[in-house]
């Protein structure tokens, strides 16, 4: 069967052009309209999406400046690092006992090798993971219901602003005495490090909500668990997650100090134990590992607060544009 015949209507001219316009079959084009291409069938279209390849290069273009940024900040500390130890450098902080990068990458090959080590720090991130667990969920929970309601306001907020002064490492003589174990104690210290920041965060998240989402929210029928779950908590998340973070960087600083007192294992005992036999090079080794496995958890809540809250990670990269 042929196609349809295609004039142009600059050829017609008077009644025959009426005539065409009438005859069935027949359509009338511009005279400077192209005859549609018919795609073979699995061809793409000439305006594709990048390749593969070009998708690649250009995240690595986008990445490449942030790399070089870090690489460099990195490299003049360790230069810095390097030739204060080398020259002893004695104004009025003192580089004399100090291990260089070379000793501190020596120690760092053998213990490579050790399972002693790598049970340490697999202590002390199950720690973490225990304590700052618990004071996530008490945390949240809490700071919603203080937040959203005046009874628990005035219940429990003012027995959280007296114990929120005192320091988590003023916490463990009492911490040794109320639980039967030093794990226990260490994952309590742990927890209330994190808790406090969470906890106001959270308040703070909930009290920041626009009424307006909340008076639709009940004139739509939801009930108070319903309303916390749909439109608290999430207006709520970006400040849940600000005390997320805070609270990882302050519980990494209650549980290794909480190591070196109390504890027997972890990266804190192991730090405190190298400078109580002089091995000044694992004492740079365990404050390195504990910087990158705080990194790596303060990576993994933002990496969680991406996927939870996508829409602010998109204004994001609008307003970088």
């Amino acid at each position: 069967m042929q196609p349809a015949p295609t004039l142009d209507s600059g050829s017609l001219h008077g009644s025959s052009q009426a005539g065409v316009a009438d005859a069935p079959g027949l359509t009338l084009a511009p005279a400077t309209q192209a005859t549609p291409q018919i795609a073979a069938p699995g061809a793409k279209p000439l305006e594709s999406m990048p390749s593969l390849a070009q998708r690649i290069v250009g995240g690595l273009r986008a990445a490449l400046p942030g790399l070089l940024m870090t690489t460099l900040s990195l490299g003049l500390f360790i230069a810095l690092w390097y030739f204060a130890t080398k020259y002893r450098w004695d104004f009025y902080i003192r580089f004399n006992n100090i291990p260089s990068p070379g000793e501190v990458l020596g120690n760092a090959a053998n213990l490579i090798h050790s399972e002693k080590f790598y049970n340490n720090m697999w202590v002390s991130v199950r720690r973490i993971l225990l304590g700052f667990g618990i004071a996530t969920g008490l945390g949240v929970a809490f700071g919603l219901l203080i937040g959203q309601y005046r009874v628990a306001r005035g219940l429990l907020l003012p027995v959280f602003e007296v114990l929120r002064p005192i320091p988590a490492i003023a916490w463990v003589p009492m911490a040794i005495m109320l639980w039967p174990t030093n794990e226990t104690s260490i994952v309590f210290i742990t927890f209330l490090g994190s808790f406090f920041p969470i906890l106001l965060n959270t308040i703070h998240g909930v009290n920041s909500v626009d009424p307006v989402l909340v008076r639709a929210g009940r004139c739509l029928g939801a009930n108070e668990l319903g309303l916390l779950r749909q439109v608290i908590l999430p207006a709520a998340l970006p400040h849940i997650f600000t005390g997320l973070t805070v609270g990882m960087g302050v519980a990494w600083v209650s549980l290794i100090a909480a190591e070196m007192i109390s504890g027997q294992y972890g990266i804190g005992y192991f730090t405190w134990e190298a400078y109580s036999l002089i091995q000044y090079a694992d004492i740079a080794i365990g404050m390195i590992v504990i910087g990158v496995l705080g990194l790596a958890c303060s990576g993994g809540i933002r990496f969680l607060g991406n996927l939870l809250m996508p829409w602010l990670t998109t204004h994001a990269n609008r307003g970088r544009t």
